[in-house]
């Protein structure tokens, strides 16, 4: 990233053919959301993994750690990647080890290899910000920004896709054959990337900085293990907060390296662009509230009538509460792209933000019935929907199209870290709310936990209006236009 507005020192577009751009546009679609959906399997079949396997709960849990952390480490490099001439290959390359991992999870084989098949899975979600780099290069301008806005929202839809089908598999096949849906949509994507993913336009290259990559790996690993150990932050918290020291002192040294290197693995100085910084800093903390939000309802759904309140929901049954969400996200990704028209995406930021926030004053004063858990849902994923899609808009007005898999990848690990952070302030708030010797939390711990939300979503709505407010304004399709006030 160069902090170019777009047209500025951009690459030459490598425009395809009106025949393969109609293949094109559904490959870009089906991969984001396949790369997606297999990540999140983990989520479901945590107990049915404990089970099968004759592990622990916070061992099963692994399952969708393992492949959270492979992502957020390995999403950056193939962003750098992403950005030169071997896009193609990166992206064919990334499949094969998707693929890979999930016939492990097939495989009769012990638990530490279906952990290395669930990790191989992982890697393929840094493969969204490729997808975008494709769009942006080889789509018309006009076409190109909605295509780009759907594929942000289905990279977050997809987990509400795969979540009841693998709890439907587990529950009548078994954990082996929920798994073998990640193996058969994964064989899939890569026969469809061989088909339809064109080269990369010429004069593009791209080395990775490899001090770079392992310090933030290093970073990143210690931000998302932190997130996801919640028994270390109850029950050693000084040891918590050195490891938070360490992290932060790791992402410093990361930033210095990435200053100093001529091929940085992320251009740190066009990060600090008030665009992408305001546009980062609305995900984090956006990606926090919205994840905490899903978590909520998720575990509240589950929770048996004995609690005295929940509705003892099976996982299958339970997995079903996302297809408002699923639906109502894409159906906000469908109309973004024409509402961006004539109002500005840092708006349209603020406005999702405050849908999600609606979301949670909804689960907040209503969640005694089935139905209004799936109107909060439905909220949610409508606030999402268009969040997620207005996002690239933001990212991208300010970043040439030789940058843009770079570009949104660091977005990704943004995301990704807000998300962790999200489910374990919902993890912690609701075991702060679990009485000695009580098995679930009081029903007022979802109500601190939603209040949590709301906050998180209020700071995201004014740092989307401050970032209207001081920004330079671009149209979507990329000229420059009258400045705001300052």
């Amino acid at each position: 990233m160069t902090g170019q507005p777009v047209g500025e020192g951009a690459a030459k577009t490598s425009p395809v053919a009106r025949s393969e751009a109609r293949l094109l546009v559904p490959s870009l679609m089906f991969i984001a959301l396949v790369v997606a959906a297999v990540a999140s399997l983990g989520t479901p079949l945590i107990t049915s993994v404990a089970t099968s396997f004759h592990v622990s709960l916070g061992s099963a849990q692994w399952t969708l750690t393992v492949a959270l952390l492979s992502g957020a480490v390995t999403t950056p490099v193939l962003g750098r990647l992403g950005a030169g001439r071997h896009r193609r290959v990166t992206i064919l390359a990334t499949l094969v080890v998707v693929v890979t991992g999930s016939a492990l999870t097939v495989l009769p084989l012990p638990f530490a290899w279906l952990l290395a098949g669930r990790a191989a899975q992982g890697v393929g979600l840094g493969l969204t910000a490729l997808m975008i780099g494709v769009a942006r290069d080889h789509l018309p301008e006009e076409r190109s920004a909605a295509v780009i806005a759907l594929i942000s929202v289905v990279s977050v839809i997809g987990a509400g896709v795969g979540y009841p089908l693998a709890a439907l598999l587990a529950e009548f096949g078994g954990v082996r054959a929920a798994y073998g849906l990640g193996l058969a949509v994964t064989a899939a994507a890569l026969l469809t990337a061989w088909r339809a993913m064109p080269e990369a336009p010429e004069g593009r290259s791209a080395r990775v900085d490899v001090a770079g990559a392992v310090v933030l790996a290093a970073a990143l690993l210690l931000v998302l293990f932190l997130a996801g150990e919640r028994n270390l932050w109850s029950r050693h918290l000084v040891v918590a907060a050195g490891l938070v020291v360490v992290a932060v002192v790791l992402l410093c040294v990361w930033a210095v390296i990435e200053l100093r290197s001529t091929t940085p693995l992320v251009d740190v100085r066009a990060v600090r662009h008030p665009a992408v910084a305001g546009a980062n800093l609305a995900m984090f903390v956006g990606g926090i509230g919205m994840y905490l939000l899903l978590t909520l309802i998720t575990r509240y759904a589950q929770t048996p009538h004995g609690a005295g309140y929940g509705f003892g929901l099976t996982t299958f049954v339970a997995g079903l509460v996302l297809i408002p969400f699923s639906v109502l996200g894409f159906v906000a990704g469908k109309l973004t792209p024409r509402v961006r028209t004539r109002i500005a995406d840092p708006l349209l930021l603020a406005a999702g933000a405050v849908v999600v926030g609606g979301g949670f004053a909804l689960f907040t004063a209503a969640r005694s019935d089935l139905a209004e858990l799936f109107a909060a849902m439905g909220v949610l994923g409508f606030g999402v929907g268009g969040f997620s899609a207005a996002m690239p808009g933001v990212i991208l007005a300010v970043t040439p199209k030789s940058e843009t898999s770079s570009a949104m990848s660091f977005h990704y690990v943004v995301r990704s870290v807000g998300y962790s952070l999200g489910s374990a302030i919902g993890g912690l708030t609701l075991a702060a709310g679990t009485g000695p010797g009580h098995l679930f939390p009081d029903d007022s711990a979802y109500t601190t936990a939603a209040l949590i939300g709301m906050g998180a979503m209020a700071i995201t709505t004014l740092t989307s209006l401050a970032l209207a407010r001081r920004r330079v304004w671009l149209s979507p399709a990329g000229a420059r236009a009258r400045p705001t006030r300052k």
